[in-house]
């Protein structure tokens, strides 16, 4: 569906049944977030805020809440533009078939950006105080705007094709902002715009920003897209959308995207930084305040008829857990194309996306062992691990696609069982220290500072994998409540974590129980604060393991040792995923507004019948 606008996209989707308006005054401060994550949790509609106190604007949220309506509004362009990323990824294609690919080309040619110099009559100007104040969590630092387009331009390069459109959250006010004069931007520096202002900051000037926010849904979906290089967004915008990406210079030399609703232009000038957040993040747990780029604000220009986009980011599944669904129907296997001998690589949702991958490749590398090993999905692990986003994993758990064809790592439980039947725990974990990881991770000991272990099984199944907690172990005697969270992870409750060397008493305990036990069934044991959550469901505990610890800090064994700087263990992997005090606070909603959203699910209330 070729929409010209966000209006257009609304229309549509309220005519099919996909989106509800609120026309009651809704607070931007934590009440818009907990009606849309109320909607999001039952898979409801798009929701549209019609009365948003203390703004002028209409806002709407949830608009890629489901697989299922993200393809709706894509319905006439998906398969365009699946052929385009494959066309990219392997050219040789179109030259094989030409036919079968020449739609494609003209996809891309078609999809040009389109310069319309008189698309400016069309903007009037507001201030950033004016848009709408939409606070997620009760300790956010501020308003943000969380679906936004951010656009750049290459200091050396500039031009529209050679730009970066990405999605960074923007602090629209409070800690030390100067209201409607400054906001904040928080990105990693590997980023498209981080190599943007690293070039602009080197020959001292400053980097020009405009940040777009609504317009067609191919926009934002753009923006987050992990495409092929020599492919730009705006591009790749045009041809999801199927409408070119419009767009003018204002007076000031900013580019301006014709079709957004909303734009603010301003400038970043060299190592000018403050305190950005706290900010609930997709973790499940805030991301605290750091000093991070400082965008002095020029302009705030908007349609007449603008409506406000966002969405909520907080523990996995939300709004984002979709789009990553939405990217994966239309890149396919891309990023395996990219890496010889993967399969497939998947970020685990429910771990909070980048502290956990699961990966597939090949092991070919010696045929002729009796035994085999894994040697060949090592070098893809390292492969994995230097690719843009997933080099941020802190956990990366490969397997052979020779050992089960029909193995996928989008089935948690099971993959998790496949890798713990086969893994050679004297062998098969291989840790990286003092390494960066997330910015938004927590789990080590400094911004961007912590581990990373890969943990690879190929071979033969070398053992069962129990589902309940042998008597015979004598954990409850010595105090230990112990749950099977899946057959072969075995999680205990321990007191709160105090330090480092009251953790090393604790294991050396749990080492003089069991380095006498039976523990073939149980290759994993999980230290938590609450051992009943974790073992609860399976996502309770990937979140729990995969958040709360830092490898090289929290991987512990019974019967361990070093050989060689190389670490492993006779008996059970252990992983304390105890809350640490360095760790941030989780992400808790308020009573008060939860209540009010129940209200408005009864008979009579706005939400009523969505839950």
């Amino acid at each position: 569906m070729a929409y010209k606008s966000l209006a257009a996209c609304v229309l549509d989707l309220e005519k099919n049944g996909h989106l509800i308006r609120i026309k009651e005054q809704v607070d931007p401060y934590l009440e818009m977030a907990a009606i849309h994550l109320r909607v999001y949790e039952n898979q409801g509609p798009a929701i549209f805020f019609e009365n948003i106190k203390g703004s002028p604007f209409p806002a709407v949220s949830n608009l890629f809440g489901t697989i299922e309506r993200s393809k709706f509004i894509f319905r006439d362009t998906l398969p365009k533009v699946q052929q385009l990323v494959s066309l990219r990824n392997d050219p040789m294609k179109a030259l094989k078939s030409p036919l079968k690919y020449a739609g494609s080309a003209m996809s891309a040619l078609s999809a040009l950006p389109m310069k319309t110099p008189g698309a400016h009559k069309k903007f009037l100007k507001t201030s950033i105080s004016q848009l709408p104040q939409i606070v997620n969590w009760p300790m956010d630092g501020g308003p943000f705007v969380t679906m936004p387009q951010v656009y750049t331009e290459d200091i050396e390069r500039p031009g529209i094709l050679s730009a970066n459109l990405g999605m960074y959250r923007i602090q629209l006010g409070g800690n030390d902002y100067i209201q409607d004069k400054e906001i904040g931007l928080h990105y990693q520096i590997h980023r498209g715009i981080g190599v943007h202002q690293s070039k602009a900051n080197k020959l001292g000037r400053p980097l020009k920003v405009s940040i777009f926010v609504g317009g067609p849904p191919s926009h934002p979906l753009a923006a987050v897209m992990p495409l092929p290089e020599g492919l730009s967004e705006m591009t790749f915008a045009g041809a999801l959308g199927d409408r070119r990406f419009r767009y003018f210079y204002d007076d000031e030399g900013f580019c301006i995207s014709a079709d957004a609703d909303f734009i603010i232009t301003g400038t970043v000038y060299p190592n000018e930084n403050k305190q950005e957040g706290p900010f609930g993040d997709h973790l499940g747990y805030y991301s605290l305040m750091h000093p991070f780029p400082l965008m002095k604000v020029h302009h705030v220009y908007h349609k007449k008829d603008a409506i406000w986009s966002f969405t909520v980011v907080g523990r996995p599944p939300q709004e984002d857990t979709s789009f990553g669904a939405l990217i994966h129907e239309i890149t396919g296997s891309a990023i395996p194309q990219e890496i010889h001998g993967l399969k497939e690589v998947h970020a685990v949702d429910a771990a909070g996306v980048h502290p956990l991958l699961f990966a597939i490749g090949s092991e070919r590398y010696t045929p002729y062992l009796k035994q085999r090993r894994p040697q060949e999905i090592l070098t893809i692990a390292n492969h994995i691990l230097g690719k843009n986003q997933l080099s941020l994993a802190k956990y990366v758990f490969i397997a052979a696609k020779e050992d089960d064809e029909k193995l996928s790592t989008h089935h948690i439980a099971a993959f998790l069982s496949h890798i713990l039947q086969r893994i050679d725990l004297t062998r098969d974990i291989h840790f990286y220290t003092n390494t960066t990881i997330d910015t938004l991770d927590y789990s080590g000991d400094g911004l961007n500072s912590g581990s990373k272990v890969v943990i690879a099984a190929a071979g033969d199944i070398k053992r069962s994998l129990w589902d309940s907690v042998p008597p015979a172990l004598g954990l409850a005697e010595n105090g230990y409540a112990a749950k099977m969270a899946i057959p072969g992870i075995m999680v205990l409750k321990f007191d709160p974590y105090l330090n480092a060397e009251k953790t090393a008493v604790e294991v050396a305990k749990l080492n003089l129980i069991l380095t006498n036990e039976d523990l073939s069934g149980i290759p994993l044991i999980v230290m938590a604060d609450d051992a009943e959550f974790t073992a609860a469901n399976i996502d309770n505990l990937v979140w729990v393991t995969f958040t709360r610890s830092n490898p090289a800090a929290d991987i512990y064994g019974i019967k361990d040792f070093i050989i060689e700087k190389h670490w492993g263990c006779k008996g059970s992997l252990i992983i304390d995923a105890r809350k640490k005090p360095h760790h941030a606070p989780e992400l808790i909603k308020d009573g008060t507004v939860e209540a009010k959203v129940d209200k408005m699910g009864k008979e009579g209330g706005a939400l009523f019948g969505l839950f």
